[in-house]
């Protein structure tokens, strides 16, 4: 794959988090006893929110099992640490325990300035967008590392 193919597929995959993660937390199932939905409705409702989730699964996988195709061709430490910090934590949201809403929603806020950098080529314009969008991966990524320290250091039932 040459560096051009591995960007572009590594930004498809990014858009592909962004629209599924949108989806999944835009369309919430209806209430019980709402008769407007039928059983078979409800049924397809699941199936296709099942088809975004592994939407996001198959990308996140893409992104840790391809990332040195496309990590590397990145002109600077810090672009390939940004990269790196986002696929790695991307995967872990994602092989969590997290209720799958919650999953999209983390997903979005970590790819989101992620592709403000990759995306927009923020990283050719100089450096005006750069420290912002590191920032707010930055201040994701510690979140979600505070909640998981705060299970860890909860008391077991």
């Amino acid at each position: 794959m040459d560096t051009h193919q591995a960007r572009d597929k590594f930004l498809a995959t990014m858009l592909r988090i962004i629209s599924a993660g949108s989806r999944l937390q835009a369309i919430h199932e209806p209430a019980d006893d709402d008769s407007a939905w039928t059983p078979v409705m409800r049924e397809r409702f699941e199936e296709e929110r099942a088809r975004w989730v592994k939407q996001l699964d198959e990308a996140t996988e893409w992104m840790v099992d391809h990332l040195e195709t496309f990590m590397p061709t990145w002109p600077s430490d810090h672009l390939r640490g940004l990269i790196s910090t986002y696929v790695a934590t991307a995967r872990w949201v994602m092989i969590s325990e997290r209720q799958d809403d919650k999953k999209a929603e983390l997903l979005c806020e970590l790819t989101s300035p992620v592709w403000e950098v990759f995306g927009s080529r923020a990283w050719q314009r100089g450096p005006r967008l750069l420290p912002q969008s590191i920032q707010r991966l930055d201040t994701v990524v510690e979140a979600i590392h505070a909640e998981v320290d705060r299970r860890i250091d909860a008391p077991m039932p």
